[in-house]
């Protein structure tokens, strides 16, 4: 099946969109977020990176343009049946497209809202768009429309949720089952993908991230694996993907020996993320979840290598990154509920001492508080 949800799903979600459209006074809404297009009908691709809009009315209609190549993208894997398509040609403004299919629709003189935070919509694309419907219509920012609805998940959503959370402990198996002095990281990083793979998975929003020796320091997958050393520190995220829905998870390996530090910063970084557990309560804020990190790393002594964020909603997301804002940052005032999904990380990345230890996982807000998704112990891996 490349169509993951029932119909009657998305004839609730989208219900939900078209009185968030009414509500706010607009006629309609343009999306450039696949996450959005994925969330209202199903449709799966990268062709975002090229020109693509999505049109949802006031009065429910939804209509696709796009590229040639994503027609049958769009035929095999959503419930769309209005699927127009621009022609790449010399001197090629599919903008203008854009307009042409709103003036089908009757949209001339309309109030809409647009995705402007959508990396679908570069600021080429934007100039193109703008140019286009100046005069036509109005468009209004309306960027967080479809985001908002998509941070309470349903039931099917959790479980493809849960299944990624289980993807993520497979790969975090594979990965340390061949750890050990001389390993090439090229080697984990095939065995955690491949498990991912191997149990239905696919490709996460962004590249999964290794580092060792001080480029366990790093936050950003970089170019160039290494073979580990005798004795040495292995900083690991990555996500477990399926049907498009992320569970990330975080660790610090010890290849040899942890040093002394390593104990202690694990023993802070581990309490700072049971601290985030019991923050994540429905009716708390995300800065009552960041203020019990950060108490916990500045008491333990590690305020000067902590970080200004300790975690973000999960769901579905495509390349470039996984990362769901908002994010767990002080002051953030939005205030937990119940079916949202959040990764928390915990990084402590020492620039005096070159040491890292960086925990993390993703986590279900119950009626109770937070549930963690994953199998996996806490307890530090040495290999």
């Amino acid at each position: 099946m490349a169509i993951h949800f029932s119909h009657d799903e998305f004839a609730q979600r989208q219900a939900s969109a078209v009185a968030k459209i009414q509500a706010q006074g607009l006629d309609g809404l343009l999306m450039f977020r696949q996450e959005s297009m994925f969330y209202l009908s199903g449709y799966d691709t990268f062709g975002y990176a090229m020109f693509q809009c999505m049109y949802l009315g006031a009065d429910g209609r939804l209509v696709l343009l796009t590229r040639a190549p994503d027609r049958a993208q769009a035929e095999l894997t959503s419930i769309l049946d209005d699927v127009r398509i621009w022609k790449d040609e010399a001197g090629m403004q599919p903008a203008q497209n854009l307009k042409n299919m709103l003036a089908d629709l009757g949209k001339e003189n309309s109030r809409l809202g647009i995705e402007f935070d959508a990396f679908g919509l570069t600021a080429h694309l934007w100039r193109q768009v703008e140019s286009a419907l100046a005069g036509f219509c109005t468009l209004e920012d309306a960027s967080q429309l479809v985001n908002e609805l998509r941070y309470i998940k349903s039931p099917q959503e959790l479980a493809y949720i849960q299944r990624a959370a289980e993807l993520s402990d497979d790969a975090l198996d594979a990965g340390l089952a061949i750890t050990k002095a001389g390993a090439f990281e090229g080697d984990i990083l095939a065995a955690m993908q491949g498990a991912v793979f191997s149990g239905g998975g696919c490709y996460a929003g962004n590249e999964f991230i290794i580092g060792s020796a001080e480029h366990a320091l790093l936050c950003r997958y970089h170019a160039g694996p290494r073979h580990l050393d005798a004795e040495d520190q292995m900083t690991l995220e990555w996500a477990g993907c399926y049907r498009r829905y992320h569970a990330a998870m975080m660790r610090t390996v010890i290849v040899g020996e942890p040093q002394p530090a390593h104990y202690r910063m694990h023993e802070v970084a581990t309490a700072a993320l049971k601290a985030c557990e019991e923050a994540l309560k429905p009716g708390n804020t995300l800065g009552q979840v960041f203020d019990a990190h950060a108490r916990v790393m500045d008491d333990g002594g590690f305020k000067h290598a902590r970080l200004n964020a300790c975690g973000y909603t999960m769901g579905n997301a495509y390349a470039p990154i996984w990362v769901d804002h908002p994010m767990i940052y002080a002051g953030n005032p939005m205030v937990v509920e119940e079916n949202m999904v959040f990764f928390l990380h915990m990084i402590l990345v020492d620039r005096n001492s070159r040491l890292a230890m960086c925990p993390g996982h993703s986590v279900q807000i119950t009626a109770d508080g937070a549930k963690r998704l994953s199998r996996s112990s806490l307890d530090m891996h040495i290999c």
